[in-house]
C-alpha cells in the first residue's frame, strides 16, 4: 500500500549533493513531493527532509540507494516514529478594502499573520502541517490568489529520540 514517507537525510555540506540525491530519486522513478534543505546542528552537515510516496519496499530501496551516495551520512525514516512536521506558505490574495475584514477573520482563525498590505492585496503567512496549509489555501481561493509560495515539509522526531 502506498503511503507518504518523510525521510531525513544527513549529508556533507558540499556542492552537488542535492543534485545527486534528487537525481537518485528520478533515476529510480521515485517522486519527491517536497524537499527542504538547511544547516543541521553539526557544522559541515546539512539536513534534507524529503517527502515521498511508496510502499515499505520502496522506502527500503530508497534508503539503500541513498547510503550508496558518498556524501550521505545518515538516513532516518521520520514517519515511522512520532514526529512534528511543519511547512510555511506565503499567500498573496486580492483584497479590496471592503473584503479585508472577512479575510482577516480567516487569518485569525488559522493563527496566521498578515505580513504585507498593498493597495489591493494582502500577503498572508501561515505555518503548520500540510493539511492546515492546504485548508488555508482553499479558503483563500474565493478571494483570488495572486501568488503562492510553499516551503515544503521540514520535520523532526518528537521528544528525545533522534
Amino acid at each position: 500500500m502506498k503511503t507518504k514517507h518523510t525521510i531525513a537525510v544527513l549529508v556533507n555540506d558540499q556542492p552537488g549533493v542535492l543534485q545527486r540525491v534528487s537525481g537518485l530519486f528520478g533515476r529510480r522513478g521515485f517522486n519527491i513531493e517536497s524537499i527542504t534543505v538547511g544547516q543541521s546542528e553539526e557544522a559541515g552537515l546539512s539536513r534534507m527532509v524529503i517527502v515521498t510516496e511508496g510502499d515499505s519496499g520502496t522506502l527500503e530501496q530508497i534508503e539503500k540507494q541513498l547510503y550508496k551516495l558518498i556524501d550521505v551520512i545518515k538516513v532516518i525514516d521520520l514517519s515511522s516514529k512520532p514526529m512534528v512536521g511543519r511547512e510555511l506558505a506565503l499567500i498573496k490574495v486580492k483584497a479590496e478594502p471592503s473584503a479585508r475584514p472577512e479575510i482577516l477573520g480567516v487569518v485569525e482563525t488559522f493563527r496566521a499573520a498578515v505580513v504585507d498590505i498593498g493597495p489591493n492585496s494582502l500577503m498572508v503567512q501561515v505555518v503548520g502541517d500540510t493539511e492546515k496549509i492546504d485548508a488555508m489555501i482553499e479558503l483563500m481561493k474565493p478571494y483570488g490568489i495572486r501568488e503562492l509560495s510553499r516551503t515544503g515539509v521540514t520535520a523532526m522526531i518528537r521528544g528525545n529520540a533522534n
